[in-house]
């Protein structure tokens, strides 16, 4: 064959390529039914909808996708406590089933073993050694990985509930307003919604999608009092439910919550730096106090020196 003709069988294997790999891409970039769908139905709490299972969406996925399906589900058997993952996802408000956190946990163990295998080889390259206490360490780090991950979750239900207990006095107080205003207890919680942001005020979208699918009131709150871990956020979804029940008045028991809020914060703040006080005395007496009397003595002691 001339070079005419490999030169045109090149450039069509290239052109064909290049057309399934944009097709591919266009493929993959299109949006699912449900992304474009469930944004409409606002009625609906994202913690009800139902998952569909997801496809895999390379190869990479497909290929290993059951491996770590399997290695989640060995980690759950040995691991177990189910119910306080579930619990911990849920005041964490991530959106994933504790099948798929346990499918994190594998791969933060893999990356452990990863770097603890790469470092066993480095140093067998260079210094040989019993493979033993290597493939120990590999093992453990795996372990270590894992329960990061399960750490990491801890942290972030701490970090959530933080920030709520930060926004509630306003959430409390735009609430109040509201209701004080005229408006009802529905209608005050979907204006705060709708012009709040927060974990907090995504939690109370959660009790509006609830109430607005046929859940009494005072039930929705009642749930969001037994499922929070703030125990502010828990009163406070008690007292609204029991203020719809009996009729009394919810805006002064809203201003009263934030007014109990506020100054219980104000109180940690004062406790926090009444501790880091001794902190603070730490630089003053090992680094400024030394220095200070230095300067002071020094002279007189050099004089001293000169004089004899």
């Amino acid at each position: 064959m001339n070079p005419t003709v490999w030169g045109s069988l090149l450039g069509l294997g290239t052109t064909t390529g290049l057309a399934l790999v944009a097709t591919r891409v266009i493929a993959m970039r299109r949006p699912r039914l449900e992304s474009r769908v469930l944004p409409y139905v606002r009625d609906l709490a994202s913690a009800d909808r139902p998952v569909a299972p997801l496809e895999p969406s390379n190869a990479v996925a497909a290929v290993f996708g059951p491996l770590l399906r399997r290695a989640a589900e060995g980690i759950e058997r040995v691991v177990g406590g189910t119910p306080s993952v579930r619990r911990r996802l849920s005041r964490a408000g991530l959106e994933i089933s504790v099948h798929d956190f346990r499918v994190q946990q594998v791969l933060w163990g893999l990356a452990g073993f990863g770097i603890a295998a790469v470092y066993g080889v480095l140093r067998t390259w260079t210094r040989p050694t019993n493979p033993l206490p290597l493939l120990l360490l590999c093992v453990g780090a795996f372990v270590i990985g894992v329960l990061l991950r399960d750490n990491r979750l801890s942290t972030q239900v701490k970090q959530r509930e933080v920030a709520m207990v930060a926004e509630f006095p306003t959430i409390a107080e735009l609430l109040a307003l509201a209701v004080a205003a005229g408006e009802g207890p529905v209608a005050a919680l979907a204006r705060v919604v709708r012009r709040s942001g927060g974990e907090l005020s995504r939690e109370l979208g959660e009790v509006l999608a609830h109430i607005r699918t046929g859940e009494p009131v005072a039930d929705a709150f009642d749930r969001l009092a037994g499922t929070t871990g703030v125990s502010v956020v828990a009163r406070f979804a008690h007292g609204i439910a029991v203020a719809v029940e009996r009729g009394t008045p919810l805006a002064d028991v809203l201003h009263a919550q934030a007014a109990d809020v506020r100054e219980a914060g104000r109180r940690a703040l004062i406790e926090q730096a009444s501790r880091k006080e001794i902190f603070m005395m730490v630089p003053v007496v090992f680094l400024v106090l030394p220095v200070t009397v230095l300067f002071a003595f020094w002279p007189g002691f050099i004089g001293l020196s000169l004089t004899y």
